[in-house]
């Protein structure tokens, strides 16, 4: 059966990737991919950027959770015109901070026509932990998960279909480790926190979520990387949240919606395939494209999980492959020599 060429662009977060590490900076990787397919499936990771954003109507936002059930064929996804965005705020925002991210919450409604339902302040602080793991990746916990939850439920109760969270981060990140970061080298150090607190509204209530730190504005530093210069721009990364969640697709059970059977492509880095939605989807049809360029901090090729791939050296080979496949050209014409056919032998 025919169907919309789909693919799907995945650059976990937190691990450090050259591309798709820092403040949105995959995002012109996604728009050239979504330029060559009829519909390409990413994560909150690719498309966010601050205060930046770019709305493609092929691209469906889709948290990692739920990237993850979608690939296992446990959920499908049901693409929407508009959500209704529930607005969680943590109660250890200060003040002052705590108004940055409601400006950008009205400005999101006055000046780009999105909907929110009212907001919630959690009942306690999050107090928010931030770790790195033996590898480098950086991850984090939540001291107070039930408050989250509890927002949540409110948000869901008086009709939000999408959840936006913004929880207080710790200011004191290690200094190195942050001018790292800022000068385009190193791991987000938010990036492993902030999948937990979304992954835990998605698994617990299967409805879209994502999450924007708050965090206190960084002294200017004239030297920042063009990669992490997004998040230099103000008070608040909410805008990007908000613009992807008002059209990420509902997760469902519907067999009528889009489903894993319909992936035709999957683009990872090449040493990030240990994740799970990519070891779902090396079962089925979909032609898994690595991409070698985009160094990470893992350690996963695809060869030791038994992953056949196409490896390339950069995405703008893969967008190649990408047109070659949705052509139905096989690759080996594109080399100059062809290998002849050779018989079979008849028993």
């Amino acid at each position: 059966m025919n169907h919309p060429y789909t693919a799907i662009l995945i650059i976990p977060t937190g691990i450090g990737a050259a591309i798709g590490g820092y403040a949105g900076d995959a995002l012109p990787v996604a728009r050239a991919i979504a330029s060559v397919c009829d519909r390409l499936i990413t994560h909150p990771n690719v498309l966010n950027g601050a205060q930046l954003y770019w709305s493609m109507p092929n691209v469906l936002y889709v948290e990692g959770y739920g990237l993850d059930k979608f690939a296992a064929s446990a959920w499908g996804l049901h693409p929407v015109r508009q959500n209704r965005i529930g607005l969680i705020l943590d109660k250890g925002i200060e003040p002052e901070l705590q108004v940055r991210q409601l400006q950008a919450a009205e400005a999101a409604r006055a000046t780009l026509g999105l909907s929110l339902t009212d907001y919630v302040i959690t009942d306690t602080p999050l107090n928010v932990e931030l770790r790195t793991s033996a590898s480098g990746a950086s991850w984090g916990t939540i001291e107070n998960p039930d408050s989250l939850l509890r927002a949540a439920q409110k948000l869901i109760d008086i009709g939000a279909n999408a959840i936006a969270v913004v929880a207080r981060f710790p200011d004191d990140i290690d200094s190195t480790a942050l001018e790292q970061y800022r000068h385009g080298q190193g791991v987000d150090p938010l990036a492993g926190a902030e999948a937990v607190i979304s992954h835990l509204i998605v698994k617990t209530f299967k409805i879209p979520c994502a999450h924007a730190p708050a965090l206190l504005p960084l002294p200017i530093d004239p030297n920042i990387s063009p990669r992490s210069a997004a998040e230099e721009l103000g008070y608040t990364f909410l805008p990007s949240v908000l613009v992807g969640l008002s059209r990420a697709p509902r997760f469902t059970s519907d067999r009528r919606d889009i489903w894993a059977k319909e992936v035709d492509a999957v683009i990872v880095p090449a040493t990030a395939c240990g994740g799970s939605a990519i070891l779902s989807l090396s079962n089925s049809t979909a032609q898994i494209i690595t991409v070698s360029d985009n160094h990470t901090k893992m350690l996963v090729p695809p060869a030791p999980l038994g992953i056949k791939a196409i490896q390339v050296n950069s995405y703008l080979e893969a967008v190649g492959v990408l047109v070659a496949h949705k052509a139905g050209v096989d690759l080996a014409s594109f080399s100059p020599t062809i290998s002849p056919l050779n018989c079979l032998l008849t028993m």
